[in-house]
């Protein structure tokens, strides 16, 4: 393949929102149910059925649109889309066109680099058809129907496919701190189309695209961009036509093949959803939508670099999700050190989430009891290594940092005498050592240190051993 093409990407994505009834009637949303149980006659079209919309799911979108800098149109109108598949019982969607809910924001994927949105626009989405469960016949499960979504519709600035799953990260990253989806690709809440193109580099028109449709993960996008940008140059450097068409991508086969020809807006027939009157926002309610939102990550990193020292990889690590910077946040406010908090939170904590499984929403232990503990290390009344060992008995039993170390014999012992006495048998059960470091061996200072808190348990003040090894070795 020449070198002197490059790759032209524009993203549809689309978000399921995070509602318990679906966008036009009362029925649930909730995955996994048997199929056709959370139907009505809304869902089915059944004549005279009348759809009537979610606020919930309104709120939400609006949530997205805010959260990704849009525009959010006081009038906006929904529109039918008209085809004819038979997961679509009504024979039209109900999506919006001309004016949709919002426009024109920006994106920052890294390295300096931000992608234009072009819209996002409301939408129920279809039923879904089942190929696998009767042999020889199709199967069509209308729980989805109606469920409520959200098309957010890229500029096509993005280029190449690493750059398009870095697009796709930041995104949900953001949706998921805006809390108005799951995301869940495993379970259909986020569904990428991919339309791609090839033009050599430096000319500035857009060439014909293809679109590559349902993409179910963030490496299949990748993978299929890759293989349909391969083709098209292939077609091209040929003297070949690209055929503006819908593909689809084989994850198994690792191939991408056309399924039809690609529909324009004009094949839709859309007109305004004559049963649904124009959405109408006040000011004063899209304030309120707003003012709602939280602290996004990259204002996060930024704060926690800025104001609480933070290194770049520790902020990165604490911001990966809204409810494990709240826990943070929480700890830091309960021991008043925040280096501290990431340090427990990057260790003990990412430890045990790994080995339970659970997150952090779900954590046995209290940021306020975490917090207690720290402020016991911090005043020298528990050792790191002690510490440790009253968190693990926290998780397991519960019950106050102070309560469990005074109980389990694990406070601090600073007092001379008894580390005097430590020192005093590991000298004598490691001669060896001993001598060399009283030789002048400095390196085997920390050894005899661990020597001296592995035989107290952990209660030996650390600060006080080192300065009583140094005061015995003439140093």
């Amino acid at each position: 393949m020449s070198a002197a093409w490059e790759m032209v990407v524009g993203l549809e994505v689309h978000v399921q929102l995070k509602t318990r009834t679906k966008a036009f009637c009362r029925c649930s949303t909730s995955f996994g149910d048997p199929p056709n149980t959370n139907t009505c006659p809304v869902c089915l079209a059944l004549p005279g059925a009348l759809p009537v919309l979610n606020e919930r799911a309104v709120e939400l979108a609006a949530r997205a649109a805010f959260a990704l800098g849009l525009e959010v149109r006081e009038r906006s109108v929904f529109a039918r889309k008209n085809y004819f598949y038979p997961d679509l019982p009504k024979g039209y969607q109900i999506s919006q066109f001309d004016r949709p809910l919002a426009e024109r924001g920006t994106l920052a994927i890294g390295g300096g680099r931000s992608i234009g949105i072009t819209r996002i626009h409301m939408e129920e989405d279809a039923g879904k058809s089942v190929h696998d469960r009767f042999a020889g016949f199709t199967a069509i499960d209308l729980n989805r129907a109606g469920v409520p979504l959200i098309e957010i519709v890229s500029e096509p600035e993005i280029r190449g496919s690493a750059e398009a799953g870095s697009y796709l990260r930041a995104l949900k990253e953001i949706l998921l701190f805006a809390e108005v989806s799951d995301c869940s690709m495993e379970e259909g809440s986020l569904r990428v189309d991919a339309n791609v193109s090839a033009r050599p580099i430096g000319e500035t028109a857009l060439r014909t695209r293809t679109e590559i449709k349902n993409l179910n993960s963030f490496s299949n996008v990748e993978r299929a961009l890759e293989l349909e940008f391969a083709r098209h140059v292939a077609v091209h450097e040929s003297g070949g036509t690209i055929v503006q068409q819908t593909m689809l991508f084989d994850a198994h086969k690792n191939e991408v093949r056309g399924a039809r020809s690609k529909e324009g807006s004009h094949d839709y027939r859309y007109f305004p959803e004559p049963d649904l009157p124009p959405l109408v926002l006040t000011p004063a309610w899209l304030q309120g939508v707003r003012y709602g939102l939280p602290e996004f990550p990259a204002a996060r990193r930024a704060r926690y670099t800025k104001d609480l020292g933070l290194s770049e990889t520790d902020a990165a690590v604490l911001t990966a999700s809204r409810d494990l910077g709240d826990y943070f946040e929480k700890v830091v406010a309960a021991s008043n050190d925040a280096k501290m908090a990431a340090n427990w939170m990057m260790s003990e904590v990412s430890a045990s989430l790994n080995d339970s499984g659970v997150e952090i929403r779900a954590f046995a232990l209290k940021p306020a009891a975490l917090g207690e503990l720290i402020v016991l290390v911090k005043n020298g009344t528990l050792s790191n290594s002690a510490a440790k060992t009253v968190f693990a008995t926290m998780l397991q039993e519960g019950g106050t940092a102070a309560s469990i170390a005074e109980r389990d014999g694990l406070l601090q012992v600073g007092d001379d005498s008894a580390l005097v006495a430590w020192i005093d048998e590991v000298w004598a059960e490691h001669p060896d050592e001993a001598t060399r470091f009283a030789g002048g061996e400095r390196k085997l200072q920390g050894v005899l240190v661990g020597f001296v808190m592995k035989k107290s348990k952990g209660r030996a003040d650390p600060k006080k051993v080192n300065q009583l090894l140094g005061t015995r070795a003439g140093t």
